[in-house]
């Protein structure tokens, strides 16, 4: 893996998700395929309900084969360890793609059920391919769609899925840059997060979420207590980027 961590921007896959870049953002994928890809190669690589093997599996497809625009693994080391001081039993993950970062929560937090919101329904089928082969389908559940669908997937996991004030314990942010204040928000105005509820943003500074950002340090000390986590871009080391942990301390009185 020595010269795909050192040489990222030389690998042919990411050279192809710059010419797809265009996809992303309609059709949540790559437009190469390799979303599919990596659910066949997860079911024909990775042993059937072993949960490490399945994310040791998706990462190697990713150094190796074609590059995934997933948290990774040394990001999701930051994931894993806000979500085990969480110990929550509700987590809601916007930006399910291929349902890596899924499996991490589910590993770092055994008790918790874990819903994934994802625009688009073809990378939801390659997730609970994963999470089926994973042996977590029973605990993680994708909701295609997405929350500034002016309130009908909020409604959705309101109605059908148990969500309501206070009873959000993790929020991950891994979906479009530009919406996650918004997304933050809308759930914020449901008073759905309670004090010590955790909010993990992914790609903080590349791509980018410069609004997020910096209404989160507007928030210091105040609605939230964050924590900037410098470390770099998934699947290689040569790209700085940001992951943002925050905590919600509540509304002050």
């Amino acid at each position: 893996m020595g010269l795909e961590r050192l040489r990222p921007l030389l690998r042919w896959s990411v050279l192809r998700m710059a010419v797809g870049v265009r996809h992303i953002t309609t059709t949540g994928q790559i437009g190469d395929g390799r979303e599919a890809a990596l659910g066949d190669y997860v079911v024909a690589e990775a042993r059937q309900g072993d949960l490490d093997d399945v994310i040791a599996t998706i990462d190697r497809f990713a150094y190796q084969k074609s590059f995934l625009i997933n948290v990774g693994d040394k990001k999701g080391e930051l994931l894993d360890a806000a979500a085990r001081r969480a110990d929550p039993r509700l987590v809601l993950e916007l930006g399910t793609y291929c349902g890596y970062g899924a499996l991490r929560l589910a590993r770092a937090a055994p008790e918790a059920r874990i819903y994934s919101v994802e625009l688009a329904e073809a990378n939801a089928e390659v997730a609970r391919r994963v999470w089926a082969h994973a042996g977590v389908a029973d605990r993680v559940t994708c909701v295609v769609g997405t929350i500034g669908d002016g309130g009908r997937t909020l409604d959705a996991l309101a109605a059908e899925h148990g969500f309501g004030p206070g009873r959000l314990d993790v929020l991950f942010l891994d979906h479009d840059k530009d919406a996650y204040l918004s997304d933050l928000l809308s759930m914020l105005d449901r008073g759905w997060l309670h004090p010590g509820s955790v909010v993990v943003a992914d790609n903080v500074r590349l791509p980018g979420a410069p609004k997020y950002r910096a209404y989160m340090r507007e928030q210091q000390g105040k609605l939230f207590d964050t924590v900037e986590h410098k470390t770099h871009a998934e699947y290689q080391t040569l790209l700085p980027d940001l992951v943002l942990e925050s905590r919600y301390l509540g509304e002050q009185t």
